[in-house]
This record gives structure tokens, C-alpha cells and sequence, in this order.
């Protein structure tokens, strides 16, 4: 029970580990002098995106994770990015954590060059670092999740990417994170329906925690979502946006029919 209890600081603390190294090969005033020479004025193309109409999709491109191990081991993913943009997602989340989800910035940089909705950097962000790195390889949104971060980190973070143009989705997963994120000023929350402790998931906490989120914050529920049923009740749950990857990397030849009978599911 240990191992899973903290899972999320194991992963945090390998992180901070991967920087370090990562700073030796390009220093951190290299790595911001790269980022803040790149368009800062962006419209923040990512909220934009779920912000629009209906319940919006975004779909993760992951090739493993801590709960489920190797999720896929044919992973051609840029394929598997355009494929969700020919069918109808509103972005794109990848995973660029390489030791618990098998995810690289490589992955990420060549997606950006193939398809053109916004895409997320899927990472633990745990350093001001992480968020220049996520500018140049081409995000435009990163991951700031709450349970990782203090306040005064939260809040310096969000103001990084606010300042390169990139849209901060904060992670939350019960009603103190949530309260933090509001009061942080966070434009995006994002709700994760998986349990770190157990892995069990429940979509009943994004339907919970969503009357603690004011209307005028982008709202979004992470993990576990895996069909119609679900879709259904988080758009009358008033839910703006799910981010959806183990069932969409798992629908194979049929991804694309898939999501957008999903996506049909959502337009209530």
C-alpha cells in the first residue's frame, strides 16, 4: 500500500532528478532564452479549444502508465495524432514522462509538426524549467497538478506560462485542491477520477468537485472515462471538457469511429 500511497511523489522526485540532468545539457538561462524568443502571443490556443460549444475531447497519446503497465506496444503516434484530430478532438495531451509512462519530448515536438490542434504537455511538472522545455518543443499547454506543488509554486508556475502564452491545466482530486486551484486564479481545473493511493477510479469525483469550480473557469475530468454512459453524465454534469487515454489508445484500427461516437455522446 506504501508503494502506491506515494506513487506521485516517487514520480515527482525522479522528475526532479531527470531536470537536473536535463540542465546540464541545456542551462536554464539557455532554456528560457529559447522560449521567450518564440511567439508569447499566442490567444492561448488550448482553453480556447475546450472552451468552444459542447463537451470537448482531449485525447492522450501514452504508451504505458503506473496503473495499467504497457498500454501500447505498437505505438505509431503520430498516426495516432492525426487520427484523433480527423476525428474530431479539440486537442491533444502527450505524455512526455519517460520511466512510468514510456513518454518522450521527441514524441511531442514531431506531433506538433503533424497536426494543428493544441496539444498539452503531459508531464509532473516540479520546476519553473519544465515549463520553458514544454515552449520549445512546441506545447501549448502544460500539466501543473496540485498534489506535487506548493502554493507559492502553483502560483509562479502559472505565471511562467502566462507569460509565454502557454494555458496552465491544474490538476486537483478532492475539494482542498480544488479550493487551492480557485484561489490560485487558475483559468483550467482539471478533476482526476483515479485514486493515486488504490488506482480505483470514480467519475462521481469530477460530478462532485464540479459545483466547487466557479462557471467562468474551464472545467475538466481526467481518468477512467471509458464510454457512451459516462460521456453522457459528465455533459449533463456540466463538465467543459475529458481528457481520454487509455480507451482511446486501446480502440486501435477503430479509433477514429470511436471518438466520434463519443464525442455524439457528449452533444446533449
Amino acid at each position: 500500500m506504501e508503494k502506491t500511497l506515494n506513487i506521485l511523489e516517487e514520480i515527482a522526485a525522479k522528475t526532479r532528478e531527470r531536470v537536473a540532468e536535463e540542465k546540464n545539457k541545456v542551462s536554464l538561462e539557455e532554456m528560457k532564452q529559447q522560449a521567450e524568443s518564440l511567439n508569447t502571443e499566442t490567444g492561448f490556443p488550448f482553453e480556447n479549444a475546450i472552451k468552444e460549444g459542447s463537451l470537448s475531447f482531449i485525447c492522450e497519446v501514452k504508451k504505458a502508465s503506473p496503473s495499467k503497465g504497457l498500454i501500447a506496444g505498437d505505438f505509431p503516434y503520430v498516426e495516432i495524432a492525426k487520427e484523433y484530430e480527423k476525428g474530431g478532438a479539440s486537442a491533444i495531451s502527450v505524455l512526455t514522462e519517460p520511466y512510468w509512462f514510456m513518454g518522450s519530448n521527441e514524441y511531442l515536438k514531431e506531433i506538433r509538426a503533424a497536426v494543428d490542434i493544441p496539444i498539452i504537455r503531459k508531464d509532473f511538472t516540479v520546476d519553473e524549467y519544465m515549463i520553458y522545455e514544454a515552449k520549445v518543443i512546441g506545447a501549448d499547454a502544460v500539466l501543473l497538478i496540485c498534489a506535487i506543488l506548493d502554493d507559492d509554486s502553483l502560483k509562479k508556475y502559472m505565471q511562467t506560462a502566462d507569460k509565454l502564452g502557454l494555458s496552465a491545466l491544474v490538476e486537483t482530486h478532492d475539494e482542498e485542491e480544488v479550493n487551492r486551484a480557485v484561489k490560485a486564479g487558475a483559468r483550467l481545473i482539471g478533476v482526476n477520477n483515479r485514486d493515486l493511493r488504490n488506482f480505483t477510479v470514480d467519475i462521481n469525483n469530477s460530478l462532485r468537485l464540479r459545483n466547487l469550480v466557479p462557471d467562468n473557469i474551464t472545467f475538466v475530468s481526467e481518468s477512467g472515462i471509458k464510454g457512451e454512459k459516462e460521456i453522457r453524465e459528465l455533459a449533463q454534469g456540466k463538465v467543459d471538457g475529458v481528457l481520454i487515454g487509455e480507451t482511446m489508445m486501446r480502440a486501435g484500427e477503430s479509433r477514429i469511429e470511436t471518438l466520434k461516437s463519443l464525442i455524439k455522446a457528449g452533444q446533449i
